[in-house]
């Protein structure tokens, strides 16, 4: 029998005794909550383009066990080799992304995906936690050593990868990305003054990509008059019907109607089907999950003196929860569409890849360091 008693210095032993198991418990939850959805939801869309019936379902279930690992594997490591290990994740993405616009595969007007070994990925989503940790470094690095230009270094790095997003398109992603970058070098000492040239740029920016990329244009026509019609619109519009006969309690696990009609059922607008089917009682609890993992993410944080810590796991909280915010506003008509998927719920396999990346790095960098051999 394994022992993980106190006093247990194994690997495993010092593992669990040090990570924070209330986190690794509320995402356990959130993917459980993604498979029952993915098997209440999946199932119709992939009838509905005339796949096999369990097709997204066994293709998720492809994914999900090397997710898990990856997650397990890097909360084993000490921040020094998160460190390291995000430096050179971000490099590979960097470098896949350039080549997706000229060898990637076009769907829905957006180059972003590119096939490897039979297996298409998007790097765009690796990009994003490796991005946090690569620019924490740089920005506490400036503050540790005076004369390195590491503000300088983590600019080069945010304009790099957002114009690289920009032209597959991708506006949501670099909104994302941006907003991680904005909150990493405020924490780390950005001046107010900056602060505020930084979100009128922000805003700027918002206002740019509204008259350069029609499809932006066009989902925010769509978001201010919804009856103008289209099929973001049909599809907000449904999926607050669903939300509506659900209820308090829903219709019944197999029941709703919403994944029969919905093309994305499965991906963007997963949460109706939880809505119709589960109810407000299982939409409040996804909701109280994210919001628990990136509240209590923050809490660990207030005690923490090292910044490169502190920045990298704000930057990866920040990320990992505003991407669930960005799901669920849109699918309730809060903001326009965009195809953001919910953590760990949606249907996606780079997507599950990368967020268990990012999540590995959370549970590393949050777990309790006894001197300087917790960063070896």
């Amino acid at each position: 029998m394994i022992s993980l008693g106190r006093t247990d210095t194994s690997v495993i032993g010092r593992w669990w005794w040090t990570v924070d198991r209330w986190t690794m418990a509320a995402v356990a939850a959130i993917i459980a909550i993604g498979i029952l959805l993915i098997m209440a939801a999946s199932p119709a869309v992939a009838q509905r383009i005339g796949a096999e019936h369990f097709h997204f379902i066994r293709r998720q279930f492809i994914f999900l066990p090397p997710a898990v690992l990856v997650m397990f594997a890097i909360s084993l490591l000490p921040p020094l080799w998160v460190r390291r290990l995000a430096c050179l994740g971000f490099l590979g993405a960097i470098v896949l992304m350039a080549v997706v616009l000229v060898a990637g595969q076009e769907i829905k007007g957006a180059t972003r995906w590119i096939t490897i070994a039979g297996i298409t990925i998007q790097p765009s989503e690796f990009a994003k936690p490796t991005f946090a940790v690569a620019a924490a470094w740089m920005f506490s690095e400036q503050r540790v050593q005076g004369n390195f230009p590491g503000n300088l270094v983590a600019v080069g790095l945010y304009i790099l990868t957002a114009g690289l997003l920009l032209l597959q398109p991708d506006v949501g992603m670099t909104i994302v990305v941006s907003s991680v970058f904005f909150v990493e070098f405020f924490l780390a000492g950005l001046p107010i003054l900056s602060v505020v040239m930084l979100a009128m740029m922000g805003l700027g920016g918002l206002v740019g990509a509204y008259f350069t990329f029609g499809h932006v244009r066009a989902r925010v026509d769509r978001f201010l008059d919804p009856a103008a019609g289209g099929g973001d619109g049909y599809q907000v519009t449904t999926a607050l019907q669903a939300f509506h006969n659900g209820g308090l309690f829903g219709r019944g696990p197999g029941e709703g109607r919403v994944k029969e009609v919905l093309p994305d059922a499965h991906t963007d607008f997963i949460m109706a089907v939880a809505g119709e089917e589960f109810g407000l009682i299982l939409c409040l609890l996804v909701v109280g999950l994210f919001a628990f993992v990136v509240l209590r993410g923050f809490a660990r944080m207030m005690k923490e003196e090292n910044l490169f810590v502190l920045l990298a796991t704000s930057g990866l909280l920040v990320q990992f929860g505003l991407q669930a915010v960005i799901n669920m506003a849109s699918t309730l008509h809060l903001m326009p569409t965009k195809g953001m998927t919910l953590p760990f719920i949606s249907y996606g396999g780079s997507s599950m890849l990368a967020l268990a990346l990012g999540m590995g790095m959370v549970l590393a960098l949050t777990r309790k360091r006894y001197g300087a051999e917790g960063w070896q």
